[in-house]
């Protein structure tokens, strides 16, 4: 049986694959953002959903990546300036693939976090967030893409909160 660490690596492995094939044929969307996790004072995982009122959809913190940036410094950044919180970076998630709304071939990487410090107001771009245990994630989230990673969150998140003793923020 493979270790869930080997499973995520394979995962990363992939999506670079899929980017570097794909520029070659079209021009692609980078992204990457965070699923922020905590655990409540009884121990249940909780992960934080934000709402984007412009697309009216319920998803994980994502954003563009910019020029000479890593997917992992623009998965710090764009958590931070759609929610608020500043967070450490855990174990690499997993990715997704779609077309954007101007039909451009989108990828988005993902990586588990935890809140180091800040906090959530609602701007423009993000006007609620939701901590939510994973299946109350399932129900919110508005994408059959996002609900699949949920099942790779859970096993990294375990990871991430291994040894440390940490509960709630």
């Amino acid at each position: 049986m493979r270790s869930v660490a080997g499973r995520l690596r394979r995962v990363g492995r992939s999506a670079a694959a899929v980017l570097e094939s794909d520029q070659r044929r079209e021009e692609i969307v980078h992204a990457a953002g965070g699923m922020i996790v905590r655990r409540t004072a009884e121990g249940e995982l909780q992960v934080a959903i934000v709402h984007r009122p412009l697309r009216g959809d319920w998803t994980f913190p994502k954003g563009k990546v910019e020029p000479g940036e890593t997917f992992e410094e623009c998965a710090v950044r764009e958590v931070e300036e759609e929610t608020g919180f500043t967070c450490r970076l855990g174990t690499f998630v997993g990715h997704t693939e779609y077309r954007d709304r101007k039909d451009r071939p989108k990828v988005v990487a993902y990586w588990v976090m935890q809140s180091e410090k800040g906090g959530f107001s609602p701007g423009r771009e993000v006007d609620e967030l939701r901590w939510v245990d994973l299946s109350g994630a399932a129900r919110l989230l508005s994408y059959d893409r996002d609900r699949e990673l949920l099942v790779a969150l859970g096993a990294a998140a375990h990871d991430l909160f291994a040894g440390d003793g940490v509960s709630s923020h």
